[in-house]
């Protein structure tokens, strides 16, 4: 698709493109294509952000003052465009937006420098890229024509359309939303125009609830079109393990749910152990080096839950193929860890293995075998079935249990995750191994088999960082940063869940680790979880470079690889393991001596290149700056789809019991009124200040609570109180609550 944002993209990677290869660049071919073309150079060399040289060749202008940001509007109108971390945003009034809408990346200019605790100002000149090209909106007859109004009240325009659409004119007793197809984004005084694609009638038909969430987290729903084949795989050497025992552990019960990998173990004589991780051969089966193949990529950089199955990013064929599957021969791309006899590790090596699986370790098998009192005797019925591998699985917990252990005191903390007892949900609820943005770890429980993968695959994946840094190689991931920014002091102020008498360090400081210690048990402590989860920032996918001078150069990263059938991330770095089992140069030019630089031996002796040219532009090609903002745009829309449809099944939820009345603990307070959580349901809901009829209620900020001016009566964290349902709205996730 041809975007503002795609034309500059091309010529920042280039000293200048004349006409003709700047179209070859952006496969440009028809005529129509190229008009929309020459608006769009025409336009950007007027606002001075390209030029032409004296070959007639566009290159983009070096002193610009232009800032490449993203729109942020709030429902109550105020707008800002975001420009990146440690940056101040820059606020924007409406009538100098010029059209961009809430998520639109675009090109600002500072009209008005900030000062005090004052934003800057500033106007959009020009849109880089929409990221709205369907609306979910309701169709209303507004002076004998039809309108569609976004029902996300952040997007401030409304679409015009077709007579003939008028047959969807809203009506609330059906909540028949439709989704609405953009032909033309509004410009100057002309209005936008659109058409209706689907009609969905939410009320009491919960079938449409997947499509809905998706459409409103503007996440495309997959088909044949748009997902890339599998290819060929060559015959190569490999490390024939399919005669040891090789362990999948699963507790995802959907059959199209994301790949795992498999672990495997060899115990030795004086307790060392070699411990392997096999993880699925995708990068071997996907076409990576073509920006073809990344432009049908930048569709679905994820796999996500939907209701009872999986949306994957992965064909069905290139699965079918990368799948481990139960006693069958594999081929793997292999990680072996040597470990000492207290489970540290002590090095390593990558490895082309062929692998079969032998026993799918299953959340019962994890659940048996931690609740039995002896091992020495073997008596439940899950565990005799398996009683030749259980030896294997003892070890391969223990280790799991040591590195996890070591990962905490490295000041990594554990906070568990919050209950589910919806049963759509369940996929949504069962710890992801893949999950890295989360600045916590979940706990280790027995009840969830996937748990005990997390702490063997994060030790993987920096290991993969320590590599693949020390080889001057760009990676793909997360940085791994500390808790500095965790404001526990607020958290403790705010909340009456402490009853403990809390000791400070000798600087007057609460540890987060001693506060998620003290949480531990009732509702109360359970709800203080939610607390703490808030105050954790999602960590962004960030482009590792030995060589890049900022700010996080001396941190610590983790760089995922384990499980590439799950995201993007995973499969860029495994795609760069894969070229350096295969093409990485073994020694120096006109050396015979090789090395092998697979293992970690190795990394203080290499002090070369150790891909040619070829293969570095094609890894160029995925490691840019332009493919990580991709990936955490679109990781962006995952984490609000999975909050959005989680929030819709509560909702459905209180629908059916709309009237009735529950205990519940106040959450936070707003100036707007305060939010209870519903134990017994595991709901929220707001009861808004404008029911509490018996006072008027001012908000105290400071102290974080409502206060009645006549009666002093207050409602702040975690007071118990009695509240009745009496509202939901399906369409903004909203529960409405008052005191019974």
């Amino acid at each position: 698709m041809l975007t503002t944002s795609s034309i500059i993209d091309n010529l920042n990677h280039s000293e200048g493109l004349e006409y003709k290869k700047l179209c070859k660049s952006l496969k440009i071919t028809k005529k129509s294509d190229k008009d929309k073309l020459n608006i769009a150079l025409l336009a950007l060399e007027k606002l001075e952000i390209i030029n032409k040289n004296a070959d007639n060749e566009y290159f983009c202008t070096k002193d610009s003052n232009h800032i490449v940001a993203k729109i942020r509007c709030s429902s109550k109108g105020y707008c800002f465009a975001v420009r990146g971390k440690n940056k101040e945003d820059i606020y924007i009034k409406e009538n100098l937006l010029n059209y961009a809408w809430n998520g639109d990346k675009v090109l600002v200019r500072i009209i008005k420098e900030g000062y005090r605790r004052r934003s800057p100002e500033g106007i959009v000149d020009c849109i880089l890229e929409r990221s709205n090209h369907i609306l979910l909106s309701k169709v209303e007859i507004i002076n004998n024509y039809v309108y569609a109004i976004p029902i996300d009240d952040r997007i401030l325009s409304k679409i015009k359309l077709p007579n003939e659409d008028k047959k969807y004119n809203y009506k609330p007793e059906n909540k028949n939303i439709v989704k609405v197809e953009i032909d033309r984004f509004p410009i100057g005084q002309e209005e936008g125009l659109g058409h209706v694609v689907q009609e969905l009638q939410l009320n009491n038909n919960e079938e449409l609830d997947t499509d809905f969430v998706l459409s409103k987290s503007n996440i495309v729903k997959l088909g044949n079109d748009n997902i890339i084949e599998s290819k060929n795989v060559e015959k190569r050497k490999r490390v024939d393990l399919s005669d040891k025992n090789s362990y999948l552990f699963k507790s995802w019960d959907s059959d199209n749910s994301p790949m795992l990998p498999m672990i495997q173990i060899d115990i030795k004589n004086d307790r060392s152990t070699k411990l392997w991780i096999h993880t699925n051969n995708v990068a071997e089966r996907v076409e990576l080096n073509s920006k073809k193949s990344l432009e049908i990529f930048f569709n679905s950089l994820e796999s996500l839950p939907l209701l009872n199955n999986w949306q994957n990013y992965l064909s069905e064929g290139i699965r079918n193929y990368s799948k481990f599957k139960l006693g069958e021969k594999n081929e793997a791309i292999s990680l072996c860890l040597n470990l000492n006899s207290d489970n540290e590790i002590t090095e390593w090596s990558f490895h082309l293995t062929l692998v079969k699986c032998s026993l799918i370790v299953c959340s019962d098998h994890t659940d048996a075998l931690l609740s039995r009192k002896s091992k020495t005797r073997i008596t439940s019925r899950v565990l005799k079935p398996i009683k030749e591998h259980i030896k294997d699985l003892d070890k391969i917990l223990e280790i799991s249990n040591s590195l996890r252990q070591k990962q905490l005191s490295e000041g990594k903390v554990e906070i568990p995750s919050p209950l589910n007892n919806i049963e759509s949900l369940n996929e949504f609820y069962i710890h992801n191994p893949a999950e890295n943005s989360k600045g916590y770890f979940e706990p280790l429980i027995k009840e969830d088999c996937q748990t005990y993968l997390s702490p063997i695959l994060h030790e993987a994946n920096i290991i993969w960082f320590k590599h693949s840094n020390q080889y001057d190689l760009k990676s793909a991931g997360y940085s791994l940063k500390g808790l500095d920014y965790v404001n526990t002091n607020e958290i403790i102020k705010f909340s009456e869940f402490l009853d403990n008498n809390i000791e400070l360090n000798e600087d007057g400081n609460f540890l987060f680790n001693q506060l998620i210690k003290i949480c531990e048990g009732d509702d109360r402590k359970r709800i203080l979880h939610k607390l703490l989860i808030n105050e954790f920032k999602e960590n962004k996918v960030n482009l590792i470079n030995k060589n890049e001078d900022n700010d996080e150069s001396d941190k610590l990263f983790t760089s995922p690889w384990t499980i590439p059938g799950y995201d993007f991330t995973n499969l860029m770095n495994q795609y760069s393991i894969f070229n350096m089992i295969i093409n990485g140069k073994k020694s120096k030019k006109n050396k015979t001596d090789e090395i092998n630089i697979l293992e970690s031996k190795s990394l203080e002796i290499v002090n070369w290149d150790i891909f040619n040219s070829s293969i570095s532009k094609n890894l160029e090609i995925l490691f840019n700056k332009f493919v990580i903002d991709k990936i955490n745009e679109y990781k962006c829309k995952v984490i609000q789809y999975k909050s959005n449809m989680i929030g819709l099944k509560k909702v459905r939820k209180a629908e059916k019991l709309l009237g009735n009345i529950y205990h519940g603990f106040i959450l936070s307070v707003q100036s707007y009124g305060f939010f209870v959580e519903l134990s017994e349901l595991n709901v929220e809901g707001l009861v808004h200040v404008s029911t509490l009829n018996n006072d008027w209620y001012e908000y105290r900020s400071r102290q974080n609570l409502l206060v009645g001016r006549k009666s002093k009566k207050s409602y702040k964290v975690g007071d118990e109180i009695e509240v009745k349902i009496i509202k939901v709205d399906i369409l903004k996730y909203q529960i409405d609550l008052e005191l019974s």
